[in-house]
């Protein structure tokens, strides 16, 4: 039967001498004898258990785990047990790190609309990123409720032109003037923007909120805060003062 000194074994399994005379140390992995001059031998069941203990440890499963494991006559349910939760716990961990991921690339997207950076530019980064979804929701609410104005209008249209009836398109009309006050309304008391020159979060007067230049995430205003006028960022949230 073939015999490996601790350099042997370690060769074989990938792993450094002292990583073998560690887990002898921590009797995980004892040598079946010792030579005539006191070398330590290996046989080839402690090969087979060395790889198991290099395969529980890429595993990620700790040390004294594997030790308590190794000591039990029938380990196979419990290997597989912690196999399970190790297997839980490194998704989460990938999830976790999917989600940091996600929000380095949103910073760096960011950045790129802020021309002056600056140390407050991430806080207004942080804080539009952490009210983004609720922006989202907000957008979904206005989207989702003009849908019957749409259709309204569209049927109303169609009818007009098909069959020269032309009330239905008063009707819309009608609709459309209290909708389009109240969607404006909602919106606007909804929405804040950030300003870019004093980093307040501030909320505009409706009516120059309504008639500003905009594009997706970006208006056109006058900070009540600190007078800047131009490009502020759209979030969601309450006015909120910097204190000091």
């Amino acid at each position: 039967m073939s015999k490996y000194t601790t350099g042997e074994i370690a060769k074989r399994c990938g792993v450094s001498v002292r990583t073998v005379q560690y887990y002898d140390s921590r009797n995980i992995l004892t040598p079946s004898e010792l030579s005539e001059g006191g070398r330590r031998l290996y046989s080839e069941q402690d090969l087979k258990r060395m790889k198991i203990i290099c395969f529980l440890r890429d595993a990620g499963i700790s040390i004294n785990n594997i030790g308590e494991l190794l000591s039990e006559e029938n380990p196979d349910d419990l290997i597989s047990i912690l196999l399970e939760q190790q297997e839980q716990a490194l998704r989460e961990e990938v999830n976790e790190c999917k989600t940091k991921l996600e929000i380095i690339k949103s910073i760096r997207q960011e950045l790129k609309s802020v021309e002056n950076f600056s140390v407050e530019s991430i806080g207004d980064i942080a804080y539009a990123m952490a009210n983004k979804k609720k922006l989202k929701q907000l957008h979904a609410i206005l989207l989702i409720s003009g849908i019957p104005i749409g259709i309204i209008q569209w049927t109303s249209i169609i009818l007009w032109i098909t069959t020269g009836i032309w009330w239905p398109v008063v009707v819309w009309v009608l609709l459309l003037i209290p909708y389009g006050v109240w969607v404006s309304n909602f919106y606007f008391g909804q929405a804040a923007y950030i300003c870019p020159q004093c980093h307040e979060v501030f909320k505009p007067n409706f009516k120059e909120a309504f008639w500003a230049r905009h594009t997706p995430t970006l208006r056109k205003l006058t900070c009540i805060c600190c007078g800047y006028h131009g490009f502020c960022v759209e979030t969601y949230g309450e006015e909120k003062k910097n204190n000091g």
